[in-house]
């Protein structure tokens, strides 16, 4: 299918959605729809409707896009049943992860530390960015990393480790400086927030390293084409996993303050295991072929993917620099 007419479908189901059961009287339950990347074909006909249900909402959307589905061969309609969509912070109790040297304190910080608000569990840190009119250097994470889901005020302590990891007063390493407000009437494009770094420079010189795994980014890039993409988080360290769907609207998000749903998402599914776990929220997503930035990770699914694991949710990084008025450091 042409990614044209995949739009078109997708269009016309959400449409008929809203006709059927408008966004206020919905029933509960994740139903997102988007544009799954197939693989194969030439290039600019490797396109599918992508469905993600689960609970009420998704059942009825599940019918619906199945009637639409006789305008296209099935094969095109990528259909998974994802469960519950959550916020990827810690878990308040557990402290049962791996990579244990990303939750430790380290100085000078790198992406995929531990890091958090002081009233947040832990996430990570995912990039380093300049904002125009400023001399600062920033840390980049979540909304509900840095934020703690708007219920921080400008200024509060941002620490390294997060709290979860041992993370204390003396463990700051910068302060809310700017975040995306979550809009609980929908329509969300991201979950991000900056913190402006703060006394943590060296005797070596700066007290932040832009390097990854692959080394310095390049710059970024958006995601598409199925392309297989990397990130190092807090929780799960190194993973490795290919984009799956692309242009997801409608995923309905978990988070302590309710549900938040979002617009223009981009999904990836892990290889060989799950992309991502609670923790990982703020990664940033990139290619390691090219060294190209494509988004920052902010929730997973409870199943959907390979193998019964979950599925990583992203806002495409774009998106993300555009909204804060940021620019990677590379």
């Amino acid at each position: 299918m042409q990614i044209d007419n995949a739009r078109e479908l997708k269009a016309q189901l959400l449409a008929r959605a809203v006709a059927v059961s408008p966004l206020a009287a919905a029933p509960a339950g994740v139903a997102s729809v988007g544009i799954s990347v197939l693989g194969g074909g030439e290039r600019g006909s490797r396109y599918g409707l992508a469905v993600r249900h689960s609970g009420e909402r998704g059942d009825a959307l599940l019918g619906q896009a199945r009637e639409l589905a006789g305008t296209a061969a099935a094969a095109e309609i990528d259909v998974r049943d994802v469960g519950r969509i959550r916020a990827l912070s810690a878990p308040a109790a557990d402290r049962t992860w791996s990579a244990a040297e990303l939750r430790r304190r380290v100085r000078p910080l790198h992406p995929g530390l531990s890091i958090a608000h002081r009233d947040v569990t832990a996430g990570t840190l995912g990039a380093f960015v300049t904002v125009t009119g400023s001399d600062g250097v920033y840390a980049l994470s979540n909304n509900h990393v840095l934020a703690d889901s708007d219920q921080a005020a400008l200024d509060d302590p941002v620490l390294q480790p997060g709290p979860a990891d041992g993370g204390r007063a003396g463990d700051r390493v910068g302060r809310l400086a700017r975040a995306v407000p979550l809009d609980a009437g929908g329509g969300n494009a991201v979950d991000a927030a900056l913190a402006l770094l703060e006394d943590v420079a060296g005797p070596d010189g700066p007290g932040y390293r832009p390097l990854y795994p692959v080394g310095r980014l390049a710059g970024w890039a958006e995601a598409d084409d199925e392309v297989e993409v990397e990130k190092v988080g807090r929780t799960t360290g190194l993973t490795r996993g290919r984009v799956s769907a692309i242009e997801l609207d409608d995923v309905a998000v978990e988070y302590p303050v309710g549900v938040v749903r979002f617009d223009g998402q981009f999904e990836v599914t892990g290889a060989g295991g799950a992309f991502s776990a609670g923790g990982d929220s703020g990664s940033l997503v990139y290619r390691p072929d090219t060294r190209e930035a494509v988004g920052l990770l902010f929730a997973g699914s409870e199943r959907g993917g390979a193998d019964g694991t979950g599925l990583t949710f992203c806002n495409p990084i774009g998106l993300v620099l555009d909204a804060l008025g940021a620019t990677l450091v590379v």
